[in-house]
């Protein structure tokens, strides 16, 4: 089977719970804002909720990315590390029924990586993540008869902070470039691009065909601060590059020439995902015959209805209607 995309990234399950401040507070967690935690205190937490009556979907920045090119009707495929749990078998469950081809073995012994997101009634988010089973991502899990089968390999930064799965992410873009597959990269977060740096710049200049970053994490890379200027310095090393500036919209660098796309006007709810749905818009686009401003003008459509709403996966799809409506341009 052919795929679009096929994606390599941390495989969570987002868990959205409403709680009290007093569990909360019972807890010790800073609410808020995100925490990163152990297997043990995960499993602490998530005690206090019968898990399949919760709000579930599976996640993890790459996992968006290919459930919206497959919600956009792509053919997309992804590897991640999950636990021999329920949870797990939710996670598969949950991105085989949009279609996403997913086959991975479960790991005994580790959980399934989850990301606990506590809502409580002022709508602040009180997010506790624990990699789980994810952080054993490694090289032996990436199958080059997959990656051959596709356009485009896709893989999130967030692996470049551990050893194991950051040799998964440079096995995957190996194998790619001996089968002549497109290699796409996302910074993910400006932390991460303040971490390794140089690290990133050695991927835009080598394997990466297409790289994706919002507007901090290009001026974190480049020690710029003009959105353009950053986008030009990274296009004079990068073959395409794709970068998100919020409500203004995205700028797009593609053979020299720079694409501006314009924001959608919406009232933000949530800005969880946004950036991944973004990436699934151009993905899917640029695999299936669309131009690179068609791409990034239904990007930016997913993206805006994303921050519309709840959570980082499309509430409601776009049809296929839709989706000629938005590319007639």
């Amino acid at each position: 089977m052919t795929h679009d995309v096929y994606a390599v990234g941390n495989a969570l399950v987002d868990i959205q719970a409403q709680v009290n401040d007093d569990l909360l507070e019972r807890l010790a967690f800073d609410k808020g804002i995100m925490t990163l935690v152990d297997d043990e205190r995960q499993a602490g937490v998530l005690a206090n909720f019968d898990l399949p009556s919760l709000h579930r979907c599976a996640g993890g920045s790459a996992a968006n990315t290919v459930a919206a090119v497959a919600d956009f009707g792509g053919q997309a495929a992804f590897v991640g590390k999950i636990g021999a749990d329920e949870t797990g078998e939710f996670f598969l469950k949950d991105l085989r029924a949009l279609g996403v081809t997913i086959d991975v073995a479960p790991l005994p012994g580790s959980p399934t990586g989850t990301c606990a997101i506590l809502i409580t009634d002022d709508a602040e988010r009180t997010m506790l993540t624990n990699l789980g089973a994810s952080s054993q991502l490694s090289a032996d899990d990436i199958d080059e008869a997959a990656i051959a089968a596709a356009q485009y390999i896709y893989i999130e930064g967030y692996l470049f902070t551990g050893e194991t799965t950051k040799a998964a992410a440079y096995r995957a873009m190996e194998l790619a470039k001996k089968n002549n597959v497109k290699v796409a990269f996302t910074a993910s977060d400006p932390f991460l691009v303040n971490m390794i740096r140089d690290e990133i710049w050695d991927l835009i200049r080598g394997p990466v065909d297409l790289f994706f970053c919002n507007e901090e994490e290009a001026m974190s890379l480049t020690g710029l601060t003009d959105p353009v200027a950053c986008a030009n310095k990274i296009h004079e090393s990068a073959e395409n590059v794709a970068m998100t500036l919020g409500a203004k919209g995205s700028l797009l660098m593609h053979g020299g020439e720079a694409i501006p796309i314009e924001g959608v006007n919406i009232k933000a709810i949530d800005t969880t995902g946004a950036g991944d749905v973004y990436a699934g818009g151009v993905l899917y686009g640029i695999t299936n015959g669309l131009s690179w401003k068609q791409s990034g003008h239904l990007a930016s459509h997913a993206a805006a209805r994303i921050v519309g709403q709840l959570g980082a996966r499309l509430a409601t799809p776009f049809t296929n209607d839709e989706v000629r409506e938005l590319t007639n341009v």
